[in-house]
């Protein structure tokens, strides 16, 4: 079957290449250490006896985030090394940024392709292969088994989408991916679908979603106050589209323009899941006639209506301005949806469309514990939008039970660092 695998993958990347390379076009920052796409990994330190090295893959910026307070514990732990990889140029940015001094190195996840992956794995020499959250990657996970190295998948989620594609070639899927050495799932539900798939039970474990543990910093008074005058708000309550994908702009657009014409006082914040839309978000702001600014030009240069918040790695500060958070990729006809725990545990009543497949768990949870609140369409949305403005004791409500829920669900951290301590080291050694 890996063999099946080797033959085919190459010739879909080659089908699907014009895709990509349009989308790395539009998102940027591609060019810069193209090579270690192909395994030209950067030069590493050499190994050390008695430091275990660990190759980390997160795809993008949701995931570099998530697996923060993992690379800050073994920053601590001189007998652990980590070199770290990601997938796109934003994500690469970040955690230059963010763990630089903190990992050993940090580069591009290389193609899943026979001679690349082998490439990139005589280099790297690791102890450890982790992959976040829905990364499964076959001939990685071949490598390694090789070479007798183990592979952990943590965060460990099935999407929707995911299992109604994989479940049908449950065997095939088995068969590519049964070199995962353990699983470390997000959820029971999470657990049971890999089971449902096949895996052993004995290496699925329910540690919890790591994204629960994240660590908040709460602005001051006086830093709520600078941004908000950095980005031409002024003190009026704020609408803020989290991570939005197309056609949710347009409808939060349309939502805010209904509840100025009510008479509600109010800002909107947009803040789309990939910057690179920006292209395709301003001829909508330009349509509505309303003030508006592109943060990632700057400081605005007075009051404006609407901020089209273009940057990378500012959510969870622009979070803290909002009085109305909505989730995004939930609208039809997105079906997957983006994470509402940052504007839950910082207290923000949260709105969501009916497409939460990738947080099914999550927000069912928030919806029983009162912090959430679904809508079918954009009427609903702006009709939501609407109420919640002109209710500050049912923001508080829904505020203190997301809160509430929060940390009512952590520990998920220190659990998937135990169950990884447990794992052993490559076979002969």
């Amino acid at each position: 079957m890996i063999w099946f695998y080797r033959v085919l993958f190459p010739v879909v990347m080659l089908l699907a290449s014009p895709f990509y390379w349009l989308r790395m076009r539009r998102r940027g920052g591609y060019r810069a250490d193209f090579g270690q796409r192909f395994g030209a990994v950067p030069v590493l330190p050499a190994k050390r006896a008695g430091v275990r090295r660990i190759w980390l893959q997160a795809v993008s910026v949701g995931e570099l985030l998530a697996v923060g307070p993992l690379i800050e514990a073994w920053a601590e732990d001189p007998a652990v090394e980590v070199y770290l990889t990601t997938t796109t140029s934003t994500g690469r940015a970040l955690a230059e940024e963010r763990y630089a001094g903190k990992v050993m190195a940090t580069g591009y996840f290389p193609l899943d392709v026979w001679p690349v992956m082998r490439r990139a794995w005589s280099r790297v020499r690791p102890d450890l292969a982790l992959l976040t959250e829905g990364e499964r990657w076959p001939e990685h996970v071949r490598q390694a088994v090789a070479r007798g190295v183990p592979v952990v998948a943590i965060n460990a989620r099935l999407s929707d989408r995911s299992f109604r594609r994989m479940r049908p070639w449950r065997g095939e899927v088995r068969t590519l991916l049964g070199g995962m050495t353990r699983i470390l799932a997000a959820s029971e539900g999470d657990a049971e679908r890999f089971r449902e798939l096949g895996f052993a039970d004995e290496r699925i474990e329910v540690t919890g979603n790591i994204k629960l543990d994240l660590e908040l910093t709460v602005m001051d008074a006086a830093e709520r106050a600078a941004l908000r005058a950095e980005l031409g708000v002024g003190e009026e309550p704020v609408i803020l589209g989290a991570s939005t994908w197309a056609g949710e702009e347009a409808a939060l657009i349309a939502a805010f323009q209904r509840a100025r014409a009510a008479g509600v006082r109010c800002r909107l914040v947009l803040v789309p899941r990939h910057a690179e839309r920006r292209g395709e978000i301003e001829p909508l702001l330009a349509a509505s006639g309303l003030a508006h600014h592109v943060r990632s030009r700057g400081t605005a240069p007075g009051p404006v209506d609407i901020v089209l918040a273009d940057t990378t790695g500012e959510l969870r500060r622009l979070l803290q301005l909002a009085t109305v958070v909505f989730v995004g990729k939930t609208l039809p006809p997105h079906t997957e949806g983006q994470t509402p725990v940052e504007a839950a545990a910082l207290g923000r009543p949260v709105l969501l469309g009916p497409g939460t497949g990738n947080f099914r768990k999550i927000v069912a949870e928030l919806l029983e514990a009162g912090a959430a609140r679904r809508v079918a369409d954009a009427e609903e949305l702006a009709a939501e939008v609407r109420a919640l403005l002109a209710d500050e004791a049912a923001r508080v409500r829904m505020g203190d039970a997301g809160i509430g829920w929060h940390r009512a669900n952590t520990g998920a951290l220190l659990r998937t660092l135990r169950a990884i301590s447990r794992v052993p080291g490559p076979a002969g050694k």
